[in-house]
């Protein structure tokens, strides 16, 4: 896909299918609340709005919360005893608690099984775990194939770092006739998950287009970042603008027919 710029015409059909093309390109990508997934979805939201990045060090104090440590993951699974893969991270990236720790061993079924997250009551999804803040690893997967698991020995493995580095996020700001703002956020921490963070990812980005090419009263300020942390982030780092902000808007789970709360 090769999209330089969404359309500022209002074409619903035409946008419609431009964010659903955004959502496709991004929906691949292994985003958590710091880390190259997140640093990799915006450098792709530039190609439609001059998106500046910022980067937070890990330790910095905000608030009373502090920017924790950056977490990238390169690959994982569960092999069986007959050194097949029953649980694999390059099918879904869902199969992996987000923020999990390296980890590379054998162990028995039972524990295993303390480190396996379910859903029973949707035995065919595979559900989406994070431990943001705790040291931890683990993995997701379908209750029916939690099910299938034989009490033999496991060879767990969770390629990843954690360590001393950034928390990453995007800003655009549009001049308006006044210094008062418009402060709209959407969230782009989540793996693949289309409704929680991608629908307002594409959509924000499309009003973000569509403004720029507008005459505005209010300015407006746009932020792409991760859930939580992100926003204290900005908070903390700001506090001299927030005077400014006359009204907001987070953008989330715009993809379905919910109501705006």
């Amino acid at each position: 896909m090769n999209i330089s710029a969404l359309r500022t015409s209002f074409d619903p059909q035409e946008v419609g299918q431009e964010m659903y093309a955004l959502i496709g390109e991004l929906y691949p990508i292994c985003r958590s609340i710091t880390g190259d997934g997140i640093r990799r979805t915006l450098k792709i939201l530039q190609r439609y709005i001059p998106l500046q990045i910022h980067e937070v060090p890990s330790g910095t104090a905000v608030f009373d919360w502090v920017v924790p440590k950056e977490w990238n993951i390169r690959d994982a699974y569960v092999k069986n005893s007959k050194g097949e893969k029953i649980i694999d991270f390059q099918k879904s990236n869902l199969h992996v608690l987000n923020y999990s720790i390296p980890v590379k061993r054998n162990i028995s079924l039972t524990e295993l099984k303390e480190h396996l997250f379910t859903l029973p009551e949707h035995p065919d999804w595979i559900p989406y775990r994070t431990s943001y803040y705790k040291e931890d690893w683990g993995f997701c997967l379908s209750h029916k194939q939690f099910l299938e698991l034989r009490d033999e020995q496991y060879e767990v493995c969770i390629d990843a770092s954690l360590k001393e580095g950034h928390l990453t996020y995007g800003e655009y700001y549009l001049q308006g006739k006044t210094e008062e703002e418009f402060l709209i956020s959407c969230h782009a921490c989540h793996p693949s998950l289309c409704n929680d963070n991608l629908s307002g990812i594409a959509l924000t980005i499309c009003l973000a287009k569509y403004l720029t090419s507008r005459s505005l009263r209010y300015s407006y300020r746009f932020l792409f970042i991760p859930g939580t942390i992100g926003s204290i982030s900005w908070l903390a780092l700001n506090e001299e603008r927030t005077s400014r902000i006359k009204h907001g808007l987070v953008v989330a789970g715009v993809g379905d027919p919910g109501k705006s709360t």
